[in-house]
């Protein structure tokens, strides 16, 4: 019996952070960039959300901080 399965690296949670971390800043090499085609795009998408609004958060507790 033969699997058609495809089998998820186990890092794919990791490389899936750091694609996200290094787009906001603009920042990826090509070899980065080719195999990020693997990760499911909806999981991009979520992260990139998420980091969003993550980084508004913090950008927000530091101008309060800084204007009290």
């Amino acid at each position: 019996m033969v699997e058609t399965q495809k089998e998820v690296p186990k890092n794919s949670f990791l490389r899936l952070l750091k694609a996200v971390f290094w787009s906001f800043f603009g920042v990826r090499r090509r070899r980065d960039l080719e195999s990020d085609a693997s990760l499911n795009p909806l999981h991009l998408i979520a992260a990139g959300v998420i980091g969003a609004a993550l980084f508004i958060a913090v950008l927000l507790m530091v101008v309060r901080a800084v204007v009290r």
